[in-house]
């Protein structure tokens, strides 16, 4: 494997190779992004893992400066994973003194999380895009937790006529239902027990929703007093599901589950 900083590396490292698939992602590694890391390296010739804590992407600095990074483990496990290429660029290859373009699906990044946390959607739909043209993948692999994140990219990638297959790969739980995060190491002992009332609350919506009740009233009725973001039905093109975003304790979580259609 061969850990790459700049983006004039990376293209040369590519250049002429056979169809390359792309995991961005922004490291602190769990079996989620594993998932995807294996996912792909069985389905492509060439495989492509980002590492960048993109900085655009959060609308809080507390939230950034307390956002795991550990380089030398995610490398570690990408090699044994079979990665070909750690693209881990500093800030300021993506983000240079003079950058000043941005691309934001409107409509879609400005609901729930974009409503939630202000420029989030603008700061990966750029980043993806500056990805897929450094790297230009053939397949780009995302999981279903961030099911909002990949309508936006499915969207970006249609508005703008890329070449790039989308695929999403169901949400990795915990033995308990817990959707992996990077954020639940942050969680104490207490709070990660109180945190597994959002599977079940939005579990208890799913049924509630096959039975043709309120699928969001059944949600909060059972979340236990976490602080809730918002709890909603997300329709996209494809597909609708129930999604929520709560906090417990200093943590922000979100999760969703499918109620129909395919992501």
């Amino acid at each position: 494997m061969k850990t790459l900083r700049t983006i004039a590396e990376v293209r040369a490292e590519l250049a002429g190779r056979g169809e390359i698939g792309l995991v961005p992602t922004m490291g602190a590694f769990h079996e989620g992004h594993l998932s995807l890391i294996r996912a792909a390296r069985a389905e492509n010739e060439v495989l492509v893992v980002s590492l960048f804590v993109n900085p655009a992407q959060f609308d809080e600095q507390a939230d950034l400066a307390a956002y795991p990074r550990d380089e030398a483990r995610d490398a570690h496990l990408s090699e044994e994973a079979g990665v070909d290429v750690l693209f881990a660029p500093p800030y300021t290859e993506m983000y240079p003194p003079c950058h000043e373009t941005w691309v934001d699906v409107e409509r879609l990044g400005a609901d729930l999380e974009g409503a939630h946390r202000p420029g989030h959607f603008r700061g990966v739909a750029t980043i993806c895009l500056k990805l897929f043209n450094i790297v230009h993948p053939r397949r780009a692999y995302f999981g279903q937790k961030d099911a909002q994140q990949v309508a936006v990219v499915r969207r970006l990638i249609e508005d703008l006529n890329l070449e790039v297959e989308l695929r999403a790969l169901p949400t990795v739980r915990d033995p308990d239902g817990l959707a992996l995060s990077s954020r639940n190491a942050r969680l104490s002992r207490e709070e990660r027990e109180q945190a597994l009332a959002l599977p079940s609350a939005l579990a208890t919506g799913a049924e509630a929703f096959r039975l043709g009740r309120d699928a969001v009233a059944a949600t909060r009725a059972q979340l236990n007093g976490l602080t809730e973001d918002y709890v909603a039905v997300l329709h996209t093109d494809n597909a609708t599901l129930l999604t929520a975003a709560v906090r417990v304790g200093e943590t922000r979580l979100i999760d969703n589950v499918l109620l129909k259609g395919e992501l």
